[in-house]
Parts: structure tokens; sequence; C-alpha cells
């Protein structure tokens, strides 16, 4: 048994686990690179907004330089690309606005993809008809007809499609994984996994862009792929059937005043969700003063009549293997964080995150977000652990103390930036590296989920594609 699963009974609480990736087996992936005398991998970023010019290109800049260069940013709005080529860091590297151009004159070997959803498979495509590898942001795609288009430009190229899935890689959700592998509560036959947004968290989303269907595919896609993503890796098969419940109720026309944007808003006094960006540094110098560029409006008002995503939603899935899962986002809750429960033929595993009436520590709900995004800070020293509950049908329950790591999505960003751009598996054998077809499987259950509550009735995941669902993935 794996150290970091020693149990701990009512009688007997004793601290476990390892720091992440401690100790850990290294192996080569096959997402690595290999390149002539030794060069270092020509980097291409589509999208400089927070996510692009943050994630996928200063962390990468800080961490991973002495493997990597930037060889083109490319963005629409050149206030913003400006920006980004200074917050990264890197004062040489060529931009564009046009992508095509990019991909000609700076010849990456890898296209990295953050820009807004909806418009992911454009580059992707492209990417991969020129025969580039390409990784990109979730959600893969926002609707059935643009991933079928992916899978079937992945399918004709020799290029790699790579999904930007760091869930996989964080700590808990790793060793979750490791646990069911191990036959801890035996063959899972249904899960329930309920996420649970903020007010502050959850409002962002319909500040931005996120709030409008089109370009978001709504948060069924935005931020639940994450977490069907998840799912299917820990299950370890395919979603066949998806039925779902969803509907706007708290933001956007659910309320008697609303303005189009926070910044001077003459209901700022009386509004529970006013943001003030002029104290948000970043926010102000990314977006604010580059509007003109595009007119993209950062603090948006929550209240817009032209927000038409669900803001609470209810998932029912059926896999191959008959394993079902009951699934909820919540978009406006006190508290930021996550239950999750797996029940077995032997037995039930339990984990959670945030629940204020299970944790010792409480936390400041307006930075639990920013502790999850931060990379450098030691913001998460109160919490010590995670709990992680096993109890066997039969007998005592175990409660494993798994070390605490939030930051960096729970320390899963540097894991998967290894197996990218190092080429190395922190944890062989859990097949964490995602590639079009584990992104396209996490979207169809949100498209799914969405058709379903569009025309309230239960959706075939074959009626959306060609892909036929697989029973056991890694048979």
């Amino acid at each position: 048994m794996n150290r970091n699963s020693r149990p701990i009974t009512r009688r007997n609480f004793i601290a476990t686990g390892s720091a992440l990736g401690a100790g850990a087996a290294l192996a080569s992936s096959p997402f690595g690179f290999t390149l002539a005398g030794g060069r270092k991998i020509r980097l291409a970023l589509v999208g400089t907004g927070i996510r692009g010019v943050k994630f996928w290109g200063q962390f990468i800049q800080k961490n991973y330089a002495d493997v990597a260069e930037f060889a083109g940013l490319c963005d629409i709005n050149p206030g913003r690309l400006a920006f980004g080529k200074s917050y990264i860091g890197v004062p040489d590297c060529p931009t564009f606005s046009n992508f095509d151009e990019m991909l000609a004159v700076a010849k990456p070997d890898l296209v990295m993809v953050a820009t807004v959803d909806s418009t992911h498979d454009e580059f992707i495509i492209k990417s991969l008809a020129a025969g580039i590898d390409v990784v990109t942001e979730k959600p893969m795609t926002t609707t059935s007809a643009k991933c079928q288009q992916i899978v079937d430009a992945a399918r004709s190229s020799p290029a790699r499609l790579i999904m930007g899935f760091n869930y996989r890689y964080g700590s808990v959700f790793t060793r979750v994984k490791e646990l069911l592998s191990e036959g801890s509560v035996g063959d899972v036959t249904s899960v329930d996994f309920n996420w649970y947004l903020n007010n502050y968290h959850g409002a962002s989303y319909f500040r931005r862009w996120h709030g409008i269907r089109e370009k978001s595919g709504t948060l069924l896609l935005h931020k639940a792929a994450h977490h069907f993503d998840l799912l299917n890796w820990w299950i370890g098969s395919d979603p066949v059937e998806v039925h779902a419940y969803g509907a706007l109720e708290h933001y956007g026309h659910n309320n008697a005043f609303r303005g189009a944007r926070c910044s001077g808003c003459e209901h700022k006094a009386n509004c529970a969700y006013f943001w003030d960006i002029s104290q948000d540094q970043m926010a102000m110098d990314l977006y604010m003063a580059n509007e003109q560029h595009d007119g993209y409006i950062r603090d948006g008002c929550v209240w817009r009549k032209e927000i038409d995503i669900f803001d609470k939603m209810a998932v029912q899935i059926r896999y191959a293997n008959n394993v079902q899962v009951a699934y909820s986002l919540t978009t406006y809750s006190p508290y930021e964080g996550f239950r999750l429960a797996f029940n077995g033929q032997q037995g039930r595993l339990e984990t959670w995150e945030g629940v204020p009436s299970l944790m010792e520590v409480q936390e400041d709900q307006s930075r639990v977000y920013e502790k999850e995004m931060d990379h450098a800070s030691h913001a998460d020293a109160a919490l010590a652990y995670h709990e992680i509950i096993t109890q066997p049908n039969f007998g005592e329950f175990q409660r494993i103390r798994h070390p605490f790591v939030r930051k960096a999505h729970w320390g899963g960003d540097p894991v998967m930036m290894d197996e990218i751009l190092r080429g190395i598996i922190a944890n062989p054998g859990l097949h964490q590296g995602s590639d079009y077809r584990d992104g396209a499987m996490a979207v169809l259950i949100g498209i799914a989920a969405r058709q379903s509550i569009d025309e309230g009735r239960a959706i075939r995941i074959e009626e959306l594609t060609d892909l036929t669902p697989q029973k056991d993935k890694w048979a």
C-alpha cells in the first residue's frame, strides 16, 4: 500500500501523505518533444487575455525557459498584445494580429490556444492542418459540429492535440485516482459530485464574455468541462447518456436594477456584486486600458439582460460501464468548494473542500479563487490537509490525511507542464495526459447537458459526433 493511504481509524489519527510528486517515479511522456541539436521548443501563444499571459505565458517563461522559447504572440487586440509581451517578459518575441501569418513566420513546434472558447476550433484545426502540435485550454470547443471538425482534423494530422486538463494533475484529485485504482471501494457503481462557486468567483463569469452562451457554451462547458473530464478519468469509461436541468434564476435579468458596467454605475452603493476594477491593477492594465481596441468590458454588470447562460445546473450521466453520476454546479454559493463521493461494490470513498462545517479553518471567500490561481505564495499554509474518507461495506471508516495544496490548481500546473514541455510523467500508470478524444468526451457531456435542458429530454452521446463510447478506456 502507498504510504499516503495508511489508514486512520476513529481510534488512531495519524497524519499521512507526502508532498506532491515527492519520490514519484519518472517516465518518458508521449507528449515529449525530441528536437534536433537539443534546441528549445518554439512556442506560439494565441490569446493574450489573463489566462494566456499568466499561465501559458509568464508561468512558462519563468519556469521552462531552459527548454522552451516564445516564437510568437497573437491577439486581435493590439493593446493586450503589447501588455502581454511585457508581462510575460519576452521583449524580443514577434507579435501578430493574424494567426495564419504567425504560423508561417514563427514556425512554432507547439501552439497554445487561450482564446474565447467558441474560437478554439479555428486555431486547433489550423495548427493540426499545418502539422503543428497544439495544446488548448478547456473546453476544447463549444458545439457538437465544431467538436466533430476537431476530431476529424486530429485523426488526419500527424500532429498532436493536447488538452490542458490540469485538474487531472492536482494533488488531491491524483490521490483519489490512486485510491480508486487500488480498489479501495471495489468496482465503482455511482458518483456524487457537487461543485460550489462562491459569490465572488461565480459572479466573475457573469461579468465577462463567459455569460454569453455563443462565446462560452455556458458554464456546462467553460467550467464543468474540468469536472466532466475528472469524472471520465476517475471512472475510466465514456459517457453514453446525459439528462440535465438548469436555469438562470439569480444573475442576468433577475434583479430590479442594472447598469452596463460596475465602473460609474449609479447603483454601486446598493449592489452586493459591485466590483471596483480600479483595485485590480492587472485588470486595469490588461483590459480597461485597451477597451478602445475591441470594446471588451471586463467589469460588466452581472444583471445584464444579454446574459443567457445557466446559473444553476444538475446533470445525470450514465457511462458505458454502467456507472451513474449525479453532478451539480452552483454559481452563487456563500462558500467555494466541492463534495465528492464514490459508491462501490465494496465500500464508499468521499472527500470535500471548502465546506465550512467540515473545515478547521474558515477562509476569506474573496481570496479563495486567487489562491487556486496563484503560483508563487504559500497561501494555503493554514490548511494542513485534505481529508479523504474510505469505508468498507462492513467495517470502520479510514480517515486519510493528504497534504493540502490549492495553489497552482491543487498543485497540478507544474506537473502538467513538466509532462508537456519536459516529457516527464510524475505518476506513471494513471493516464493523466489527455488528447483530443478526452477533450471531446468532456465537452460532449456539457453539450448534451445543454441540449437536454433546452429540449427536455435525455441526450445520447452518439447523437452528437461519430465517436463511439468505450466501456473501458484503458483495456
